[in-house]
Order: C-alpha cells, then structure tokens, then sequence
C-alpha cells in the first residue's frame, strides 16, 4: 500500500500560486488591504451557518484540523483559501458577511460574502432552498459600501474599495447542482453542454461587469477543478477504479478556457488588467503528476 506524506499542506500550495498570479507580497500588517470573497463552498467561510439550509458545514468531521478542531461553516477539514490568502497579505481572516461580529473595525479588514450551493444562474443550487445566490451577494457587497461609508466616509471606503483585493469563485456548481444534477435534468434538455457552457459564460461576464460597476480593481477568478475527479461524483457516477468521470472532464475543459477568453475581453473593454484569470484546474493537475516539487512525497508502506 502507499500513502502521502505531504511536508507542506497541498492548500497552501494552491494559495502560494494565487498570490503568485495577482502579484501580491506578503506585507506588514500595517499596509495590509481589504479582501473580498464572493462564491461558493470552495471560498464560504460560513454564511450558510446562519441560514435555514441543507448546505451547511456545521458538524464534524468539518474543523478537525482548524486551530479549535471545531466546524466553523467552512467546507474543509481546516483554513481555506481565503483564510490562507488573508494571511499572505499580512490580514486577519474577513468574517462571513451575515456574522454579527462583522461591525466597527472589523468591517475594514473586508467581508466573504460566499455561500454554499450557489452559482453562475440562479437556479442552480434550488434543493438548497436558502442560500445567497450571486445577485444577493453583489447586493451585500453594495450594502457594506454603505456601512463602511457611515465609518469612515464616503471618499474612504471607496479608495477602500477600489484597493482591496477581490477573489469569486464560481462555475462547478453550474454543472454539478445544475446541468447534471439529475438525468434529463431542465438545463440539460435545454441546452448541449457547448450551448449550456457558452450561456453560462454570458452570464458570468454580466456578474464581473457589476462587480467592476461596484468598485472592485483586482480581481482573482478561479476557473473550476478537475469536476470529474471529485469524490462525491465519482460515488455517484458508480466509478469502482477512481476514474474520472468523462462528461464532467468535459465539462471543466470546455469551461476554463472559454473563461480565460471573456476574461481577456472583459480587460480590453474596460482599458486595464482588472480581471486575472488562475487556473486551478491546471493546479490540480501538477499536484497530481509532479507532487515532489510541492513537498509532497509517497512513503511505501509493506504489511
């Protein structure tokens, strides 16, 4: 049998080539910037918790690895990326957005508006009943503004605002908890994946296009994963030797690069590199092929 044995947690790995691609140095605390978070479970540091939702992160074994071994609403054993991207840039980590300790200072250190379950359309993610969906979180983003206003005024929360660093996260649950949510699901019987992959990228453009209307300078956007490789599609898609699921692999390579492309556009429209595209899907990938040059090294183990 054989097990890893990574030196360095994988996650901090995926945050290193984060930082790496918005050219952000760690810095003192003192100059640190305000981070906003927008998305879905890959990025919720626990909104849902305060929600009336299926989609919660509120038992074990969710936390055991975070610094109180307890469930915190975030959809991992321990930090996330947010979590570790808040602390490469010299920051506490922002609050969910619906938390009542999120006031006074604290509201400048920024907020994570990201909800579990949603997506690029509003109805994907609808078994979940009660979560934020993307408009929501873009409206949140709109009432902080205002909250930060009262603070410390108009002309500061917008520089705020405008220097802050911004990270969405969005897209594998438009397929997931949507297109192949179910057989013959209605997204499926309305559109063949390259329709359904091109109509969710027109949608994701109008979300980027408010969230610049909204203020936001630089900003990080995640392409999706390895979708096939998850292991709760490949319990569900009754994969028996760890293959990948092909359709959903079909699904992140026709999606990612027509990403990269709007990305690219959404820049030359606007006349500035706002949008910075990371592909975690490529990530992924390295870590898998090339663990060694992540710290990350087999040990054989004989019984």
């Amino acid at each position: 049998m054989a097990c890893s044995s990574p030196s360095i947690p994988r996650q901090w790995w995926i945050v290193l080539g984060l930082v790496m691609v918005l050219g952000v140095a760690v810095v003192p605390r003192a100059e640190a910037r305000a981070f906003f978070v927008f998305g879905d479970s890959l990025v919720d540091s626990g909104n849902n918790n305060y929600l009336a939702t299926t989609a919660r992160a509120d038992a074990p074994p969710y936390g055991i690895d975070f610094p109180t071994h307890r469930p915190t609403g975030r959809f991992s054993n321990g930090l996330n990326i947010p979590d570790i991207i808040s602390a490469s840039i010299g920051e506490e980590s922002t609050l969910p957005y619906l938390s009542p300790e999120l006031n006074g200072d604290k509201l400048l250190v920024g907020a994570n508006f990201a909800s579990a379950g949603i997506g690029i359309l509003n109805d994907t993610g609808i078994q979940f009943v009660n979560i934020i969906r993307i408009s929501q979180q873009l409206q949140y983003f709109q009432q902080y503004q205002q909250r930060v206003s009262a603070l410390i005024g108009a002309g500061a929360a917008k520089r705020l605002v405008n220097q802050a660093l911004v990270l969405i996260t969005l897209g594998g649950n438009d397929f997931v908890n949507n297109y192949y949510l179910v057989p013959y699901s209605p997204r499926s019987r309305q559109f063949a994946l390259p329709d359904f992959v091109r109509f969710i990228i027109s949608e994701y453009r109008k979300i980027l296009k408010k969230l610049y209307e909204l203020g936001a300078r630089r900003v990080l956007v995640t392409g999706t994963g390895p979708l096939g490789c998850v292991p709760a599609e490949l319990a569900e898609h009754g994969s028996t030797n760890g293959d990948c699921i092909p359709e959903l692999q079909r699904a992140t390579a026709l999606f990612n690069p027509q990403l990269v492309q709007m990305i690219n556009q959404v820049n030359q429209e606007i006349g500035s590199d706002v949008f910075i595209a990371a592909n975690t899907n490529q990530m992924h990938t390295d870590f898998i092929t090339n663990p060694g040059a992540y710290g990350i090294y087999p040990t054989f183990l004989l019984l």
